[in-house]
């Protein structure tokens, strides 16, 4: 999210239930860049996602999914949303507000997330296109890797695991993913023309950051048919080694996190495409 030129801007400290905790404690630092973010002229919005929709199996019976009545997670009907619907929502409604805020220009804004997270920034900016930028952090099943490879998380251990992330029919492709009549690389096309990055780790095979890789590749001739440059190569690149215009993606040395490094090629991917 971009400010507009004159709104000077501070880092807040955030808590936890038992104690404050500072932005500068070595963890956190790591994985939000909240200084270099507002040294280059963004600021960065969090979500809390529990407060959406509690992540536990009975979580849909509060938050948000209680606004529309959608029952638990084994209750529900076969199509309604899961925890992962209900978040992406929610990023709406974060962006609804930032509509209002005169201190920031949310026409230039980028949604994010890692992990988990990482599929709800993905589900979010596919239905709203008021999203501008969209920025997946090893997302891995249900997000940017491609469900019919069935390496590292499956849709069967996805949904035995996180039973109420997605809708129930889902499930009906646990150990059966062939039978899928999409896979997530048709998601990632959802996004195009908007910048789309993709970002894996080595160390994360969890996530099957080939899987990730193939799905932008997939995606990338209706970035093509927009007029918009793709990833330009058709093999994984090398580590650490960045590829791709409005569509790119990396794979980095390192484990399943978000570093000061994906944060440096972020800010470099908004700079090229929400400056004026």
């Amino acid at each position: 999210m971009a400010t507009t030129p004159s709104t000077p801007t501070r880092a807040l400290r955030w808590w936890s239930r038992s104690r404050k905790i500072s932005p500068s404690s070595a963890a956190r630092a790591e994985q939000w860049q909240i200084e270099t973010v507002i040294a280059r002229g963004y600021v960065t919005v969090s979500a809390w996602c529990n407060d959406l929709a509690p992540d536990r199996a009975n979580g849909l019976s509060e938050g948000a999914p209680a606004l529309f009545s959608t029952g638990g997670a084994e209750e529900r009907s076969g199509d309604a949303w899961g925890a992962v619907g209900a978040w992406a929502w929610g990023l709406s409604r974060a962006l609804d507000y930032l509509e209002t805020d005169t201190d920031v220009d949310a026409r230039r804004n980028a949604v994010h997330g890692h992990s988990r997270l990482g599929k709800a920034a993905i589900w979010a900016a596919a239905q709203d296109e008021r999203f501008a930028l969209l920025i997946s952090n090893e997302s891995g099943c249900g997000g940017a890797a491609l469900s019919k490879r069935v390496y590292g998380e499956t849709v069967g251990i996805i949904n035995q695991k996180f039973p109420h992330w997605f809708a129930k029919n889902f499930r009906r492709y646990d150990d059966n993913e062939t039978a899928l009549p999409v896979d997530q690389h048709q998601l990632l096309a959802l996004i195009a023309p908007r910048p789309l990055y993709v970002a894996s780790a080595e160390g994360d095979q969890w996530t099957d950051p080939r899987g990730e890789f193939l799905s932008a590749l997939g995606a990338e001739p209706v970035y093509t048919l927009h007029g918009k440059a793709g990833l330009g190569v058709t093999a994984m690149p090398a580590l650490d080694a960045p590829v791709g215009g409005t569509l790119r993606y990396h794979i980095r040395t390192g484990k399943h996190d978000i570093i000061a490094y994906d944060w440096a090629q972020y800010l470099d991917f908004a700079d090229r495409h929400l400056r004026p």
